[in-house]
């Protein structure tokens, strides 16, 4: 039996993909600071273990991952956007929010997972949700944006790291997937285009269901029509 543990799992992108996981027969861990909407997740599903965890919170996290036991997957997706505002704007205990959560939490997530699955001795994969602001920002976007580009380092240095234990590392760049998240920026711009997060969940199911000797480094999906791949 597979195992994933998938963080940020109440809402959005992390919700879809843990029930993606659960449709396709794996054991999933749900973590996330909503104990309730896990609980709406799980519905009382057997192979899904409600792990309520701020991710930011380094002991709380050993103790969920503890609680859930062998981990084969990780899905490291928890992530928030932060203020939308020009750098001058944005107050420092903002930027040190987004960076709590989106860089703090997401290294505390993937340095559990990694030691687990060096214990174990049968590897593993780590999966990062990383962005197209990775890659191309939206503006305004200063703390998302720069904690992004952080992700992208910590992927590759965790596939470079990973390969004497058989632990790859792989990241998805999301573009435009219907969340809350992106239906915040959807109600600011009513012809933003947008996917069904379901395709987005599958593309990580399709990562984690790869043999161990195959890996996914990046991975975009993305709305077709949204602007990504052109210049304005």
């Amino acid at each position: 039996m597979k195992s994933v543990i998938v963080t940020g799992a109440s809402s959005g992108i992390g919700r879809a993909t843990a029930e993606a996981f659960l449709e396709n027969g794996w054991r999933v861990g749900l973590i996330a600071r909503r104990e309730a909407q896990l609980q709406e997740v799980a519905d009382g599903r057997e192979m899904a273990v409600v792990l309520p965890a701020d991710v930011t919170n380094a002991s709380a996290m050993a103790d969920a991952f503890a609680r859930f036991g062998e981990v084969d997957v990780l899905f490291n997706n928890a992530g928030i956007f932060g203020p939308s505002a020009p750098i001058d704007e944005v107050a420092l205990e903002d930027w040190a929010q987004v960076l709590a959560v989106n860089l703090n939490g997401m290294f505390i997530a993937a340095r559990l997972a990694f030691g687990a699955m060096r214990a174990q001795g049968r590897g593993g994969r780590i999966i990062n949700n990383g962005s197209i602001s990775a890659h191309t920002p939206r503006e305004n976007s200063v703390c998302y944006t720069t904690t992004k580009h952080a992700i992208t380092g910590l992927t590759k240095s965790l596939a470079l790291d990973g390969r004497p234990f058989d632990i790859t590392a792989g990241q998805i760049d999301i573009g435009n997937a219907e969340s809350e998240l992106v239906a915040g920026l959807k109600a600011a711009n009513p012809d933003m285009h947008t996917m069904d997060v379901r395709h987005a969940a599958q593309s990580v199911l399709h990562m984690a269901e790869l043999p161990l000797g195959a890996n996914v480094p990046f991975m975009t999906v993305m709305a077709t029509k949204m602007p990504y791949l052109g210049r304005g």
